[in-house]
């Protein structure tokens, strides 16, 4: 009987992504409503606040993601040339060092060196690259998945939050907004450790508190220094 594995490494890179992006969006997007609102502010502006903040905060999240994960690739890509370089001028030695790492995981030397000039013969960078360096096809840095995974997320994210606004009367935005969010980001921990394997319960906690928080702080302050509309 065939045994199935399933892993889910693979989805680190746009998972990682689409979590911070839709996190980030619902949180800052409710932040910003409820400090406004929290200020007197009247509810076109309290609308055009929202709006304003979903297109600034998906463009930021798509260009910082871009600029993130392009220095990991370039540093990436640095040491695999570094290490092409390497091999050529140095095969035995790094055939050697390849050995040393197959022995320090529990190889004994004979197999060690056996496995590691089956590898250096077929796939000699590919082998050093994952081994020595720690980079493979399902973990590397991906600038571009990065960004549209961000800003994507983040709208849809930040359209929560807009959509309560636009359906709710103003003197129960801020319970709306405020409860709503929160329940958006419950729903965002459970699918988030859904996809990602991990405990249900302590994803989820730590998404809602930090998005709580954040929520809280924005609207003492829009409460602090508000005025009357």
């Amino acid at each position: 009987m065939r045994h199935v594995e399933k892993h889910r490494t693979q989805r680190i890179g746009w998972l990682r992504a689409a979590v911070l992006g839709a996190n980030d969006g619902i949180v800052s997007t409710a932040s910003l409503i409820l400090g406004v609102a929290a200020a007197g502010m009247a509810s076109d502006g309290i609308v055009a606040a929202g709006v304003a903040g979903l297109v600034a905060g998906a463009m930021s999240m798509a260009a910082g993601e871009y600029v993130s994960v392009s220095s990991q690739s370039d540093t990436e890509q640095s040491d695999l040339r570094r290490e092409n370089e390497e091999l050529t001028a140095f095969p035995e030695q790094e055939q050697a060092e390849l050995t040393a790492i197959y022995v320090k995981r529990g190889l004994n030397p004979a197999l060690a060196s056996t496995v590691a000039s089956h590898l250096m013969a077929n796939d000699a960078l590919g082998a050093h690259a994952r081994d020595e360096l720690g980079i493979s096809d399902q973990l590397k840095a991906r600038p571009l998945q990065a960004a549209l995974a961000s800003a994507a997320t983040f709208s849809l994210g930040a359209i929560l939050p807009l959509l309560i606004v636009l359906t709710c009367p103003v003197d129960r935005l801020i319970w709306a907004v405020s409860g709503g969010s929160l329940l958006f980001l419950v729903l965002l921990g459970m699918l988030s450790a859904r996809a990602g394997g991990a405990p249900l319960t302590r994803a989820t906690l730590r998404v809602t508190f930090w998005g709580g928080l954040a929520m809280a702080l924005t609207a003492g302050v829009g409460s602090l220094f508000g005025v009357v509309a």
